[in-house]
């Protein structure tokens, strides 16, 4: 496949999961938003979590996470403990109601896995993992620089390095 096609398909797959997954959290009747249920996941995951650790994972303003996590808090998923190692910042907790809506979620990412994978052998999968990530790391390791000039030729291109 050329590198020039590369962007739609890429497109394709991230609109197709986003509206699969839209729709399968409003069918299993879970009432949150995405990014609250993503924010929820990361505090789940992160042992020792904190809305700044979020908001760097997410790439977000802490003012976004901040109005998400009171949202979450008022809901009663999540709750704030101090944090022993920084008395400045506070770890947060999932509840035993945010423990069911991880699970709740759960149940849904394993039908959007299994819908998406259903015509592929898992070394397939475990490939697709693996470049899915190294391209992402690449990009985000760019150190903000796009590798392009202005005249849209590769960096490298200019200066001969692969």
């Amino acid at each position: 496949m050329s590198l020039t096609s590369l962007g739609e398909p890429l497109h394709r797959l991230t609109h197709a999961y986003r509206s699969f997954m839209r729709s399968a959290v409003v069918d299993a009747g879970i009432g949150l938003p995405i990014t609250h249920l993503r924010v929820l996941k990361a505090v789940w995951k992160q042992e020792r979590c904190t809305a700044h650790f979020i908001a760097q994972r997410m790439r977000r303003d802490k003012a976004q996470i901040t109005r998400v996590l009171n949202e979450l808090l008022g809901e009663g998923l999540i709750v704030k403990v101090e944090n022993p190692e920084d008395r400045r910042s506070q770890l947060l907790r999932l509840t035993p109601d945010g423990e069911s809506m991880i699970d709740r979620m759960q149940a849904v990412e394993t039908i959007a896995m299994d819908r998406m994978t259903r015509h592929l052998k898992p070394d397939d999968v475990d490939t697709f993992i693996t470049l899915a990530n190294v391209m992402a790391d690449n990009l985000q390791n760019a150190g903000g620089e796009a590798g392009v000039t202005t005249t849209g030729e590769s960096n490298h291109a200019k200066t001969g390095t692969p």
